[in-house]
This record gives C-alpha cells, structure tokens and sequence, in this order.
C-alpha cells in the first residue's frame, strides 16, 4: 500500500485545543456521574440527628423507669408506716430511709441521691397549710436550706395523718438534649414522689 503524505498530516492547534476541552468535558461529567462514597456523606449529613433522637429516646425512657422506680420505692415505704409496722417494730430514721433505698440503690448512691422525710399532721388543714417544699441531697444549710442529713422522721400512731416525701436526684446523660426537668441548685433534675394517708388503727 502506497502511503500519502496526507495520512501523515500534524493535528492543528486548533484541532489539539479542542481535545482537551473535550476531554476536561468528559472528565467533569464523569465526575458528575459519579455516584461511589454517596452513601457516606448522606450518612454523615443525617447521623447527628439521628443519634440525637437516639439519645433522647433513651433519655426519655430511662428517666421514666426511674421515676416509676421512686414512685414504687415511696409507695413500698408508705404502707410500713400506714400499717403500724415501722412504729410496732420501732423502725428508726436510717432504717426506714434504707427501705426505700433498697429499690433506687441500682440507679446510684443513696447517700448522695436520696432522701426521705417523714412528718405527722393532727388534721388535714395543717397538711394543706404546710407549704414546705420537699429537701434533695444537694440542699446547702449555709444558705438557710433545711439539712439533708437531719430530715424529720415522725410516722405518727394510730389513724394519725402521715405524708411521707422522697427526692432522688437524677443527672442526664446528654445534657445537650436531655428532658427540661427541674434543677436543684446543684445542677442536677430532681425527681419527687409524695404519699400522703392516714394511718389504720393498728
């Protein structure tokens, strides 16, 4: 075959700018086609919010379980005064306080989260002039507050009228996102669970 100097002719400058743009054309849109590592910036843009409702969820749930705790432990430490068993038994302060505890222990330290008061009325208006607000772990003395380590503890006698107040401190997990509950001074939620009767002639 007879080759001609044709075949042989050099690409213009024209012809040469014009392939590059093509391929810096083809380059981009293969980029633009592009679809590896999608995933995991669509996970990155979604996953705060989604460990956040996580986490409150959580949140939410165990604040429940123990707030039903407390409520349990009160109701458990109620009916030992209502049925004449504490006084029968002369149960003092540590013993009754150890009562209730024994339910709420597993969530944290009771010297540090708890505390129980116990206190008589002769009538129901006493009760409800009573305007004492219940006493958590982390009140301060200094501050004219009553003292946590010196909480009364009157389980009255026979058909007298008994209320009996609990406080456990809870502190969240996640501050940031945690439930609006309300703080004690120190900082942390408090948690309240209230029982009021009469007691039965024992």
């Amino acid at each position: 075959m007879r080759m001609t100097k044709s075949m042989f002719t050099p690409l213009t400058r024209s012809a040469l700018f014009c392939s590059k743009d093509e391929k810096r054309t083809r380059a981009v849109s293969r980029f633009l086609r592009d679809r590896q590592g999608a995933t995991v910036v669509e996970f990155a843009l979604v996953s705060p919010l989604f460990f956040a409702l996580t986490f409150a969820i959580i949140e939410a749930g165990l604040y429940f379980f123990i707030n039903s705790a407390v409520d349990a432990a009160t109701a458990k430490a109620a009916r030992l005064i209502r049925t004449g068993q504490v006084q029968s038994a002369s149960t003092t302060r540590e013993a009754f306080f150890n009562e209730v505890c024994d339910v709420v222990s597993v969530f944290g330290d009771c010297d540090k989260k708890l505390t129980v008061d116990v206190a008589r009325f002769d009538d129901f208006a006493d009760l409800d002039a009573n305007q004492s607000t219940p006493v958590c772990r982390n009140s301060d003395p200094s501050l004219g507050q009553p003292d946590p380590t010196d909480m009364p503890f009157n389980p009255g006698g026979a058909r007298d009228i008994v209320q009996v107040r609990v406080c456990y401190l809870y502190e969240n997990f996640t501050p940031g996102i945690g439930l609006k509950l309300q703080s004690t001074g120190g900082g942390p939620k408090r948690i309240i669970a209230s029982s009021i009767f009469r007691n039965e002639p024992f």
